[in-house]
């Protein structure tokens, strides 16, 4: 068995680590202020993830170091400390300030939808927050534009494509009537356009009739070629 001796050594030494990694974190969090405040953001990010690495539940290290990343337009990875600061966090104030950042980045982004919804939480935890209150309002205001100039784009849209469609129908109309007139036009067939029997007997009246005449004009020179005399 372990001696109380032994278990009180072992108490103070951890309890030296505890007040080491506190003191530690405190000093790293501090030069990450002073180095945020004189706009030195790139130290400050070095410092806020020192303190992070001696206590990984810092909501101030976390909070701290989102604010430091969106100065230095790193949206994104900022967001992550703020949502992770948010899952820890019991503190209603400073719950209010994560959340207001959050909107804050969201409504950067043009995500307004999204931006509400933040600012809206702030204010559950902060309802007094004059500022979250009146970015709330613009972002309602600019996601009401928003979904107008949508709508506005979705209907100009619809008559571009019904513009296009008109304009493909009346080249298809004017490519086959250019077609139409390139054939050659069709015989028009005649009303009084005789059959072929009829074409046949008419024929035949023709030759018969052109039979007769050469019979009438061989006995002609039979006659004048002989020997009859004229009268007088």
């Amino acid at each position: 068995m372990l001696t109380s001796k032994y278990i009180v050594l072992v108490l103070m030494s951890l309890f030296s680590v505890g007040v080491w990694a506190q003191k530690a974190e405190r000093d790293f969090i501090r030069r990450g202020n002073r180095f945020f405040n004189d706009s030195v953001f790139v130290d400050a990010e070095v410092n806020y993830r020192k303190a992070l690495e001696v206590n990984p539940k810092s909501t101030i290290s976390m909070y701290n170091l989102g604010n430091t990343l969106f100065q230095q337009k790193k949206s994104k990875e900022a967001m992550e400390q703020y949502v992770s600061a948010s899952k820890i966090e019991k503190d209603k104030d400073k719950l209010a300030s994560i959340y207001h950042n959050m909107g804050v980045i969201f409504q950067s982004d043009k995500d307004y939808a999204k931006a509400v919804d933040a600012y809206k939480m702030s204010l559950r935890n902060n309802p007094k927050d004059d500022e979250t209150r009146y970015n709330l309002a613009l972002a309602q205001k600019m996601l009401k534009d928003q979904q107008q100039n949508q709508d506005q784009n979705q209907d100009q849209n619809k008559d571009d494509q019904q513009k296009q469609q008109d304009k493909k129908d009346q080249e298809q109309k004017q490519n086959d009537q250019n077609k139409n007139q390139q054939q050659p036009p069709k015989p028009e067939k005649k009303d009084n356009q005789m059959s072929k029997e009829n074409a046949e007997q008419l024929l035949n009246s023709v030759m018969q009739d052109e039979k007769d005449i050469q019979d009438k004009l061989k006995k002609q020179k039979v006659i004048q070629g002989g020997r009859l005399e004229k009268d007088w």
